[in-house]
């Protein structure tokens, strides 16, 4: 029913002014009710409260349902005010309750402590009995009703009985029970009572000030038997239920009539804070009332157990436990009987269904914080009255252990509430489940500062017991978390949870916690081992994670670089793929999410993610060299050569800043990348021997002193290797220039050690006129590309004038200038030069070749030897006998004058 009313309901809006009909109750059959007025909403409190003015009606305030009226009349007048909800089950609920006579039965109690659980009202107000819609008659009638019911029962069983008193003491029933507020009163049948006149808010004065409002039926006095409730000990109301036959008899005249208590109208905002202070010290007050002599069958306190009626339960178990320790006392210490082994089983069985009832209250008083709040006073009390009585007979040990497992096992069903998703329904899983943990833990805590400190004495140390309990299950609960992560973020929510988050105000240090909350008490306590696993389990994760990145990055460099045979694009001047930004970038961020976790685990991790990368260099090289092999011809792969040792070395300068952290891994690093930058040059340099060499060794020849097209050739390729130079960072780029020069120097020269061509017929001024002036345009292009090998210039210049000496005399004064720059010019270096020129044999050519042995052997004495040049060059062997034979042979065949 209430599903297919809930499906076509139409949320109402009033205004003040509009004319309303409103569902009032009336006596007899719930169904009779119906709709009256139209009544004028004088003010809106929120969506379904408001205030109306209900002239023709004598009654106080009650929670009742609205209906638009479509029918407006004429505004009707008065000047009493009504508070209307618009919450059909609330109503329906308290109705039931406000009938007129009503007392909550034994079998009434559980329902009303599942209502109480589903929220039908709070377990903190008294509960509205109504006695204002009905006038004297109705009332009467009401009550004879009641009577004849009771009367229809006959007589009820002695446990029957025992549960309907238990239940009027009840905490779940009496939900004012120890209120200080309330006035002690005597019989009031005949009294009306009136304001004290001391009470400022009622003296008469202020009651012409205020409206004639009457108070609501929650906080109206019931009177029941002839009396009200009365206070038997501190914290403690009772009713006075009467005997059997008292109870049976027809209903006497002071019975059957009931005043209507009414009171001027007090605010919530003025009651609560009396009514909450009186609470608290009641229940600070809290003590046993007597046990009885005759205890209450076994099932029947077992009954009182399951039904929360604590106080009762423990009072009769404890009076069959000295009833136990009388029998045992009688039959002496060695003495047993059948009876009372009986009766030792069935304290157990009591005392163990009163742990755990006792258990489970102390486990839902934070999920039920109203319904438990007084249900924990007397859980204390039992608790301290157990620890009074252990060692004697028939007890059980343990209690406070049992309130503190107790409480951690409350807070791991409060924990495994926290909303849960998998990592294929979210990514970002684990961080939401603890921030919802979070908050989930400051909610609980503040429910045990704010409802449950209070129903406890202070040796329990209530919020001190739940915030160690609270540390101790969080992190056995992180524990199994750890299990479920794979991924590093989720490691970081973990560590960045556990290090900064849990004891930041988000969580422990929120302020709705202070100042019980002390700041050596946050901290989330965690066995080193466990911290030391997530760590290493984050930095392998992390490391895994730089190498699946370090190869994307090759993947990538494929796809928008070789696959496409790209040029690189051109920043600063040098040829840039930018590969460096995308290993430092993706390195700093990893070593930046760390910082803000922990210094020491920062530390870590840079060396975890330094050593994978020094494996990067390699791994990088082997893919490059198995793509490169297909464009060897292209210019392109020198271009690429260029720019990954550019690439790489602003990597190596970029991770040179962690060198204080990691000295050894940034050191090893810096091996790495040197090697590879190396091996690229060196494949630069040999690409580029490899393509002049077929040049060079047509130099010196008959051909080259005719045709200047190898030389060109030559001089072609050196210019484009000194173009692709200009694109190189300055420091590699003149290494690899200086080896290029001194290679082209070093063959250029060689091809006059060779023998391979004898320059005749005066032949030998040509050539040195075109050594002279290749040998100037090579330095042109070396000098280009800033060559700092300037002492291989003057070996060409030395050289040309050897051979294009026309006077063969002059050619020894020649020697001295091209020993000072290159001392290690051996004889048979200047016999193959000699050779080129012409000079095959001769006496010129031996005095040559003495005066070149006299000057080493003076150079040799000053010791000056700068640079080997000629050392590694091989000069040819000369096949004439004859010309290598001294002077001094030939004077024999001079004839005599």
């Amino acid at each position: 029913m209430k599903r297919s009313f809930d499906e076509h309901a139409v949320a109402s809006q009033f205004q003040p002014g509009d004319k309303i009909m409103v569902l009032l109750p009336v006596p007899g059959p719930s169904l009779s009710a119906r709709f009256t007025g139209p009544y004028t909403v004088e003010e809106k409190l929120s969506d379904t409260d408001y205030i109306i003015c209900t002239p023709d009606r004598k009654q106080v305030t009650l929670k009742e349902k609205l209906s638009t009226s479509s029918q407006v009349q004429e505004k009707a007048k008065g000047t009493e005010q009504l508070k209307v909800s618009g919450e059909p089950s609330s109503y329906l609920a308290g109705k039931q309750r406000r009938q007129p006579g009503f007392m909550p039965t034994a079998d009434r109690m559980a329902d009303n402590g599942r209502g109480e659980a589903d929220g039908a009202y709070d377990i903190s107000e008294i509960p509205p009995w109504d006695e204002g819609l009905h006038s004297m008659e109705t009332m009467e009638n009401s009550r004879s009703q009641i009577h004849v019911k009771e009367k229809k029962h006959g007589v009820i069983v002695s446990f029957r009985g025992s549960m309907r008193r238990v239940g009027e003491k009840s905490p779940l029933s009496l939900k004012h029970k120890g209120s200080k507020n309330k006035t002690e009163m005597g019989n009031i049948s005949d009294t009306q009572v009136h304001p004290s006149p001391s009470d400022p808010l009622q003296s008469p004065q202020n009651q012409k000030s205020q409206p004639s409002h009457s108070r609501t039926q929650s906080d109206s006095v019931v009177h029941l038997g002839g009396e009200l409730p009365k206070k038997r000990e501190p914290g403690r109301w009772s009713f006075r239920m009467g005997s059997k036959k008292e109870k049976t008899a027809p209903p006497t005249p002071k019975q059957e009539q009931l005043e209507v208590v009414t009171e001027i109208l007090i605010s919530t905002e003025q009651r609560m804070p009396e009514v909450t202070a009186g609470a608290v010290e009641d229940k600070l007050l809290y003590t046993l009332p007597e046990i009885p002599l005759a205890p209450l069958s076994v099932m029947q306190i077992n009954k009182l157990i399951e039904m929360e009626v604590l106080e009762e339960a423990y009072l009769n178990l404890l009076s069959l436990r000295l009833e136990f320790q009388r029998d045992q006392k009688a039959l002496g210490e060695e003495a047993s009987s059948v009876e009372l082994s009986h009766k030792e089983k069935d304290l157990s069985l009591l005392y163990k269904a009163l742990r755990n009832k006792l258990t489970n209250i102390i486990r839902q008083s934070c999920a039920l914080p109203s319904r438990n709040k007084e249900l924990l006073v007397l859980v204390a009390c039992i608790i301290e009255e157990e620890e009074k009585r252990e060692g004697d007979l028939g007890g059980m040990v343990g209690w406070r252990k049992a309130w503190r497992d107790a409480v951690q096992d409350g807070l791991q069903d409060t924990i495994k509430g926290v909303h849960l998703d998998s990592h294929e329904q979210s990514t970002s899983w684990l961080a939401v489940h603890l921030g919802l943990l979070g908050k989930a833990v400051v909610e609980d805590l503040e429910k045990v500062k704010t409802e449950l400190v209070s129903s406890y004495p202070p040796s329990f140390n209530v919020f001190e017991t739940y915030v160690s309990s609270c540390h101790e299950v969080v992190g056995e609960h992180l524990k199994g978390l750890l299990g479920k992560v794979t991924e590093t973020k989720d490691y970081h929510a973990l560590l960045d949870f556990i290090i900064h988050r849990y004891q930041s105000e988000k969580v422990m240090g929120s302020i709705s916690l202070q100042p019980e909350l002390k700041e050596e008490q946050r901290t989330l306590t965690l066995d080193g081992d466990f911290l030391d696993q997530l760590k290493t389990g984050y930095c392998s994760r992390l490391q895994a994670d730089v190498r699946s990145s370090l190869d994307k990055v090759i993947e990538l460099e494929h796809e928008e670089m070789w696959k496409d045979s790209r040029k690189p694009d051109i920043d600063e001047d040098l040829y840039n793929s930018y590969i460096h930004m995308d290993i430092w970038t993706n390195i700093k961020g990893k070593f930046q999410a760390t910082r803000g976790l922990d210094v020491n685990l920062e530390q870590k991790v840079m060396c975890t993610c330094l050593d994978e990368l020094n494996k990067f260099p390699r791994r990088f090289e082997s893919a490059f060299v198995e793509w490169s092999g297909a464009v060897l011809e292209s210019p392109l792969w020198a271009i690429y050569h260029v720019t990954y040792i550019n690439s790489f070395s602003a990597l190596k300068e970029h991770m040179e800043g962690y060198s204080e952290s990691c000295p050894q891994q940034v050191e090893q690093l810096g091996k790495e990348v040197d090697g590879l930058i190396h091996r690229l040059s060196q494949a630069l340099v040999e690409h580029f021997k490899t393509d002049v060499k077929p040049f060079l060794r047509r130099m010196m020849t008959r051909k080259w002193l005719s045709s200047d097209e190898d030389f060109q050739q030559l001089a072609k390729r050196v210019e484009t290797l000194s173009q692709q130079c200009k694109h190189m960072s300055p420091q590699h780029a003149q290494e690899l220039v200086s080896e290029v020069h001194f290679f082209v120097v070093k063959e250029y020269i060689s091809q006059l050690m060779k023998n391979n061509y004898s320059c005749k017929n005066r032949k030998n001024e040509r050539a040195a006129s075109k050594m002279s002036e290749q040998w100037c345009e090579l330095r042109e292009l070396f000098q280009e590309m800033n060559s700092e090998e300037n002492w291989l210039y003057p070996v060409g210049d030395h050289l040309s004038k050897i051979v294009g000496q026309k006077n063969k005399s002059e050619i020894k004064n020649n020697l001295k200038p091209l020993i000072d720059d290159y001392p290690d010019i051996g004889k048979k270096h200047l016999s193959a030069v000699l050779y080129f020129r012409g000079m095959i044999r001769g006496r010129e050519r031996q005095v040559i070749l003495q005066k070149l042995t006299e000057l080493k052997r003076l150079h040799s004495n000053a010791g000056n030897m700068q640079h080997a040049f000629f050392a590694d060059i091989q000069p040819a062997v000369n096949t004439d006998c004859l010309a290598n034979m001294p002077f001094s042979c030939f004077s024999v065949l001079i004839p005599e004058s």
